[in-house]
């Protein structure tokens, strides 16, 4: 398999140095708080203007990455890849059904269990936001030649 184009692979450390400092801090913060922000939930779902405008600019996120970042080459540049579709379809999902998005986090809020998982689940995520941080800003840069 071959490797990368060194344009490719700067690419890839510049949008995980974006991305990983973003992921971890609000996934960090996110699973800390997610009991307190019950309440936030339901009063953002029942402003259906605020819902298609963050839908909407997430979807643009999403498209940004997906478009900026094209190469599947190596464990950063993937992870790097699947977030940017990963946030496209949420933005997308928020737009055409919000509704169904509003009833799954409602039964995440209402289930201890649930509740547990998604933050065990946000908690992996920082420890991956972590991991894009490391790569794109302190990992050392491959050889150009």
């Amino acid at each position: 398999m071959t490797t990368a184009s060194p344009e490719a692979q700067r690419r890839t450390r510049a949008f995980a140095r974006v991305i990983g400092p973003y992921v971890a801090t609000f996934t960090t913060i996110y699973a800390i708080r997610l009991p307190e922000l019950q309440g936030l939930t339901g009063d953002l779902f029942d402003q259906p203007g605020l819902m298609l405008l963050l839908g909407a600019m997430m979807l643009a996120a999403g498209l940004v990455i997906i478009g900026g970042h094209r190469s599947w080459r190596g464990p950063l540049a993937v992870t790097v890849s699947l977030f940017g579709w990963f946030v496209a379809i949420r933005g997308f999902l928020l737009i055409a059904t919000p509704a169904t998005i509003r009833s799954g986090v409602d039964a995440t809020m209402l289930s201890p269990v649930a509740m547990t998982a998604a933050r065990v689940f946000f908690g992996a995520l920082a420890a991956l936001g972590l991991l894009l941080t490391y790569a794109g800003w302190f990992a050392r840069r491959p050889a150009t030649g």
